[in-house]
């Protein structure tokens, strides 16, 4: 990691340093105005450069050996049930189909705001959807299409003669394994009520190059920050992205990105996950999280819609009402 330097110095010589920074791929703090003259950005500028160095005021900079290329979001749909295998209702107690659209929105919102600081990195949207009417899917590959972005949509049929909802969505996880396989760097498993803050992705795509520069291996990073985390008194390792702080979970829900090659890595334990019941559900992904890292961010990047008494649901210290009307239809 080097260290950012503090000058005020005289013009001539201040000019000299630059061209010196320059050729060693350092940068220098002006300490009276917090100006980056190397790089000619202001402190109100992002200074991290994707994809070759995250600095990070007072701490340093860190050179970026992981290069993120390309995002596939997969977003597992299903606008017809409203929680699988539970009768409660949701916060804001509004039709499923409401979830869906405001996450499609949150993400498409997010996704903008990506593509402002990570300008090379391609984005595809994958929708993975079971028994949505046709209305709502033309609905949400519209919404896409309009913002510029590409989109596919994977049926998934409804399996025959289950006693519950619970087949059907481990069909549809498995599917999005599978589509996982063809995806080409890093992958964002999502499902549809999940909204999230704008600056979601940026946050998420910063952390993953820094911190799978610094373990030199891929890592899994969620989006939300769970409030079941916080019922027993873990050890964490806290680390600093971009503009949040992040910390090492050993569990999480569906939501989660990670690269195409840790999912091929544990290829056969998604798979049994998605098609064995396990208690918790999530029981296997848990394990590989006991081998690979995995980081939440603090604040959450983005809320769960549940029922608000699930302590997998509302993260904590966000404005739950702000997000969820900032991404109305």
């Amino acid at each position: 990691m080097r260290e950012i330097k503090s000058i005020k110095k005289t013009s001539f010589v201040k000019k000299i340093l630059i061209k010196i920074c320059r050729i060693f791929g350092y940068e220098l703090i002006d300490q009276s105005t917090l100006d980056f003259p190397v790089s000619n950005k202001k402190y109100e500028d992002l200074i991290s450069i994707p994809g070759n160095k995250s600095i990070s005021l007072g701490i340093g900079g860190v050179s970026i050996t992981r290069k993120v290329n390309a995002l596939d979001i997969i977003v597992k749909t299903c606008t017809s049930v409203q929680l699988v295998s539970q009768n409660k209702k949701r916060i804001f107690e509004e039709d499923k189909s409401e979830y869906t659209f405001r996450t499609i929105n949150s993400l498409t919102n997010s996704v903008k705001d990506l593509k402002k600081k990570f300008r090379d990195v391609k984005v595809k949207f994958t929708i993975i959807d079971v028994n949505s009417p046709n209305s709502h899917i033309n609905k949400i590959l519209s919404k896409i299409s309009d913002e510029g972005f590409e989109a596919q949509h994977i049926p998934v049929e409804n399996i025959k003669d289950s006693k519950d909802n619970m087949s059907t969505t481990m069909a549809s996880i498995r599917r999005s394994f599978y589509h996982a396989k063809k995806c080409t760097d890093l992958i964002y498993f999502v499902e549809d009520d999940y909204i999230h803050k704008t600056e979601s992705l940026a946050e998420m795509l910063f952390a993953y190059e820094k911190f799978s520069s610094i373990f030199q291996n891929e890592i899994f990073i969620l989006s939300a920050d769970y409030p079941y985390l916080y019922k027993n008194m873990n050890n964490s390792s806290i680390l600093i992205g971009e503009n949040t702080h992040w910390r090492n979970v050993k569990e999480s829900l569906l939501t989660f990105m990670t690269s195409k090659k840790m999912i091929e890595k544990h290829f056969e334990k998604l798979i049994d996950m998605a098609t064995n019941k396990s208690n918790p559900f999530e029981k296997n992904l848990h394990e590989i999280y006991e081998k690979e890292n995995c980081f939440s961010p603090i604040p959450s990047l983005s809320i769960h819609c549940t029922n608000i008494n699930s302590v997998f649901g509302l993260s904590p210290n966000v404005d739950l009402k702000k997000l969820w009307n900032d991404n109305k239809n």
